[in-house]
């Protein structure tokens, strides 16, 4: 799930640079060699005219495990843009980065050393028959909403989940949140449904809406798919 804190709409993104991964020859299959072609570097899209220098759209370590969750924390405790109730502490956020790098992808936007937000897949289902499926959700700190910051980081998620060989992106939105329903419908993003009081969150029941995105080429018809990687 994703949202600013304030519930506040991004409004149009500035031009964004492209991913630097490298363009292939369109309708060109995934082999293994486009794959790594494709991937594309540890710094993933640059931010020109933030306040203080440029900000950078990269990929987390371990490192900024304590200031995602310190991020992460306003979500949980006071919003329902996710449907955790405890927030989880540098350790358990360190172990999620590293299982999400591993299959997926988790990025950070940063401003020098303070991290103002991140965006990351985690397994849609844990069936083998899923793996080409991923559930994406991004979140920043306040001081970043409202500049299109939003749109440019989910973005760079998106390209590199597709360099990975991912298929299919899908999002989870409680319901109501206009702000993260227009986002979603910006990146491309299609609603599939809605399951009516999903959860019980801050003394509601939350309906919540299912959105999904077709990565790369998306999965086609009768075509065995390459492994992700």
């Amino acid at each position: 799930m994703s949202g600013a804190p304030d519930g506040s709409p991004e409004p149009a993104a500035e031009p964004v640079r492209p991913s630097r991964a490298r363009a292939m020859e369109a309708g060109a299959p995934w082999t293994p060699e486009r794959r790594a072609a494709a991937r594309p570097r540890s710094v993933v899209r640059e931010v020109p005219g933030s306040e203080g220098g440029d900000a950078l759209v990269r990929d987390a370590t371990v490192e900024d495990a304590a200031a995602c969750a310190a991020l992460y924390a306003p979500y949980v405790l006071a919003t329902a843009a996710t449907f955790e109730t405890e927030p989880p502490d540098a350790a358990e956020t360190a172990r999620r980065i590293t299982a999400s790098q591993r299959e997926h992808a988790w990025l950070v936007l940063v401003d020098g050393d303070e991290v103002l937000g991140e965006a990351h897949a985690t397994p849609f289902r844990p069936r083998p028959a899923y793996r080409w499926t991923c559930e994406t959700t991004v979140h920043l700190a306040p001081a970043a909403t409202g500049r299109g910051l939003g749109r440019l980081l989910y973005g760079a998620l998106l390209d590199r989940l597709a360099a990975r060989g991912l298929l299919t992106a899908t999002a989870v939105v409680a319901l109501p949140n206009p702000a993260s329903e227009a986002l979603h419908a910006a990146l491309g993003f299609a609603p599939v449904g809605t399951f009516a009081r999903a959860g019980w969150k801050l003394g509601v029941w939350r309906d919540v809406a299912w959105y999904q995105r077709p990565l790369g080429e998306g999965p086609r018809e009768g075509v065995h798919p390459v492994e992700p990687s």
